[in-house]
């Protein structure tokens, strides 16, 4: 069953498929949607972690999950930590650590999250902010990875492609650019940086199939 993968810029992503629309680190929101059935927040940086932005897509029956720093500021935020597994009707996600190496912006310590979202028979990995990490090695069977590339606070593009190398990945979307910092130079090094893994260089609100 295909899946959309929309970028809305910066961090923000909209997936859609089997029926469900997910949000990740809803971020500058056009319009007032109101229709996820789930928003994930990787951490509370407020680029990622914008209350305003969740209203504007969240609906009566929306779950929204993060990170516990991100729990920790919101009660109506479901706490999640690295390694854990959480079902919500059709969709299954799974958390994984998301962290600087050698960079005091996301420690490790924080339990930051990334999140490989099952949906339509497929595996969708948004990386939130993190650099190169040894973790990326043991992902099985992505069929798109959404991962940051404007160095800094997170991986830089070249650090990135070898990030899909070592994930295997089908395709791959370059974000963290073009809004706070980044370049689309970035998203394209990214992109020509690509060994068999296809990259998907969108615009805001373009998308991409899987």
């Amino acid at each position: 069953m295909p899946v959309e993968i929309k970028w809305l810029l910066h961090a923000s992503f909209r997936l859609a498929g089997d029926g469900a629309v997910i949000y990740l680190d809803p971020w500058k929101i056009r319009g007032e949607p109101h229709d996820a059935d789930i928003v994930f927040v990787s951490h509370s940086h407020y680029d990622h972690f914008s209350p305003g932005d969740i209203k504007k897509i969240s609906g009566p029956a929306t779950t929204v999950v993060g990170s516990a720093e991100t729990a920790a500021k919101d009660p109506a935020v479901k706490s999640v930590s690295p390694g854990e597994v959480m079902a919500i009707g059709k969709i299954t996600m799974e958390f994984v650590p998301a962290y600087n190496i050698g960079k005091p912006y996301h420690p490790r310590a924080s339990n930051m999250c990334g999140v490989i979202v099952n949906i339509g028979g497929k595996r969708i990995y948004y990386s939130g902010d993190c650099d190169l990490i040894p973790e990326m090695g043991k992902l099985d069977d992505i069929d798109a990875a959404l991962l940051p590339v404007a160095g800094t606070y997170t991986m830089s593009a070249s650090e990135a492609a070898q990030a899909c190398t070592a994930i295997g990945c089908a395709k791959a979307v370059p974000c963290h650019w073009g809004d706070v910092l980044g370049t689309m130079k970035d998203a394209q090094d990214f992109v020509s940086s690509l060994k068999g893994c296809q990259g998907c260089l969108l615009m805001p609100g373009k998308t991409v199939s899987v």
